[in-house]
C-alpha cells in the first residue's frame, strides 16, 4: 500500500499512485503528492532517504543530501542576524560532497528511484546542463537506463565525472532548452521510455524539496523567507509544497516562508509578468535571442510553470514575496561577495540569488532579525577540480528539425542497437 496519492491542484481529483503519473485531468494543472503521514519525520539515515515526505518506497543507492548552517561572512557582510545557507555542490571541510555540484542530484535521485519502483524500465531527460549532469552521474551509479537531450550553447555545463562518459547525450546544435524538451519527448515517442515530465513529475518537485526538509529538521522552523534563482520555477513551487505540508503538521511556524525568486536579466519572462501582476507570460519576453545575452542559461526555459495551476504565480500569490531581475554584473559581483565572504566558489544561478538577498536587504524587503533561507542551487566546482578529473560530454549533434527517421537511426547509433 502506497504511502502517498497525487492530487490534481486545479479540480481536486484525487489519483492513486501506480505507475509514476504525471498529470491528471486538467493539462493546465499541477498535481501535488499528498502523504498519509501529516508529521514531518526522520529516519536514522545519513541521507535524503531519512525523510519521510518523499514518493520513493525503496532506494538502492546511497544520496548525500545538502549542508544547511548558519552564515557568518556574507550575514555580517549584509548585516543579517539569523541567515542560512542551503549548500548544494562540493565542499568536503563543510561536510557536503554532491560530486555534480548541483541539487538536481536529489531531483534525480527521486525521480529516478520512483520510476523503478513504478515498473519504469528507462527514461528520457531534457536539460540545460546541470540536470543532466546529475542524471547522468546517478544513472552510472543506479544503473538506472537514461537519455539525455541538451542544447549546444549549454554543453560548457556538460562536464561529468569519468564514471559518466558513457551515457547517451544528444545536443542540438539550433536550439535552447525549449527546444530540447521538444526533441526529448519526441525521442521518448520513438524509444517507448517516458519523457521525465519536468515540472509536472512530482517526484522532481519533491526531490528539489528536499532543500527545505533539511533547513527546517536544522532550524527548528520554516524561515520568513527564502531566496532562490528560478528558471522553469521547479525548485520554488517545490519549496512552496513543502511548506504547505509544514504548516499542516503545525510543530514549525503558522505561515508560509515569503518567496524571493530571481531571474538573470534580460531574459526574465517571470519577473517581468509578475511586476505587471499578470498570470500570463508576454511573448516578447520569451525570445530566445535574449537568452544569449544572459550568464545563467541553466535558468533560460521559455516553458516556465508560471501560469498552470500550481505553478510560480500561484506561489507567490499564496506564500508573498518578490522577483528580482539581475544584471549579469550583479552576478558576477555575488558570486564574487559569496566566495570572499564564506570562503567557496559557487555557480552563476546561485550568484542570481545572492544578488536578489543584497536587493532585498538593500530595499528592506526583509528585516535584519528575520530567518532567511538562501538555497545556493551549485557550488563548489573549483573545489571539485582540485580534488577530482573531469571530462566534457561527447555528444551527438543533430538539429531540431530532425526526422522521425532520423531520430530511429539516433536512437540505434546512441545505444549500439542494429
Amino acid at each position: 500500500m502506497s504511502h502517498y496519492t497525487v492530487r490534481c491542484r486545479k479540480c481536486g481529483n484525487v489519483l492513486k499512485e501506480t505507475n509514476g503519473v504525471l498529470r491528471g485531468h486538467c493539462d493546465d494543472a499541477l498535481l501535488v503528492t499528498e502523504y498519509s503521514e501529516d508529521q514531518f519525520k526522520e529516519k536514522g539515515l545519513n541521507s535524503i532517504w531519512k525523510f519521510n515526505w518523499l514518493p520513493v518506497h525503496s532506494h538502492e543507492f546511497n544520496q548525500p543530501g545538502p549542508v544547511v548552517y548558519k552564515s557568518l561572512g556574507l550575514a555580517e557582510k549584509l548585516g543579517l542576524e539569523n541567515l542560512y545557507v542551503a549548500f548544494n555542490g562540493y565542499w568536503p571541510e563543510k561536510g557536503v560532497e554532491l560530486t555534480t555540484c548541483t541539487f538536481k542530484e536529489f531531483e534525480a535521485a527521486v525521480v529516478l528511484e520512483n520510476a523503478r519502483g513504478s515498473g519504469i524500465e528507462g527514461m528520457v531527460v531534457a536539460s540545460a546542463g546541470n540536470t543532466a549532469r546529475a542524471f547522468a552521474h546517478l544513472s552510472i551509479v543506479s544503473g538506472f537506463p537514461v537519455i539525455l537531450v541538451v542544447p549546444k550553447m549549454c554543453l560548457y555545463e556538460m562536464w561529468y565525472l569519468e564514471e559518466s562518459l558513457n551515457i547517451p547525450t544528444v545536443a542540438l546544435e539550433n536550439g535552447d532548452y525549449s527546444d530540447a524538451i521538444d526533441l526529448a519527448g519526441r525521442i521518448a515517442d520513438k524509444k517507448g521510455y517516458p519523457f521525465e515530465g519536468g515540472v509536472k513529475n512530482v517526484a522532481k518537485r519533491d526531490g528539489l524539496g528536499i532543500v527545505l526538509l533539511e533547513a527546517v529538521s536544522r532550524i527548528g522552523k520554516l524561515p520568513d523567507a527564502y531566496f532562490q534563482a528560478v528558471g522553469s520555477g521547479t525548485g520554488a513551487i517545490a519549496v512552496w509544497e513543502m511548506s504547505e505540508r509544514f504548516l499542516k503538521d503545525g510543530r514549525f511556524g503558522d505561515s508560509l516562508p515569503e518567496l524571493h525568486l530571481a531571474q538573470n536579466l534580460p531574459f526574465a519572462p517571470m519577473v517581468k509578468a509578475w511586476r505587471k501582476k499578470s498570470r500570463r507570460l508576454f511573448q516578447e519576453d520569451l525570445d530566445p535571442a535574449l537568452i544569449n545575452e544572459i550568464t545563467t542559461r541553466v535558468i533560460s526555459s521559455r516553458y516556465p510553470a508560471y501560469s498552470i495551476a500550481g505553478g510560480v504565480y500561484d506561489a507567490l500569490q499564496s506564500a508573498g514575496g518578490r522577483m528580482y531581475g539581475i544584471e549579469n554584473d550583479e552576478v558576477y559581483a555575488a558570486m564574487d561577495m559569496f566566495e570572499r565572504t564564506e570562503g567557496i566558489d559557487i555557480v552563476p544561478a546561485a550568484g542570481v540569488a545572492v544578488a536578489s538577498l543584497k536587493r532585498a536587504v538593500i530595499g528592506k524587503y526583509v528585516n535584519k532579525k528575520d530567518t532567511l533561507l538562501l538555497n545556493i542551487t551549485g557550488g563548489g566546482e573549483n573545489r571539485l577540480r582540485k580534488d577530482m578529473k573531469t571530462h566534457r560530454v561527447k555528444p551527438e549533434f543533430v538539429s531540431k528539425e530532425i526526422s522521425d527517421k532520423e531520430i530511429e537511426e539516433l536512437l540505434c547509433k546512441l545505444l549500439k542497437t542494429d
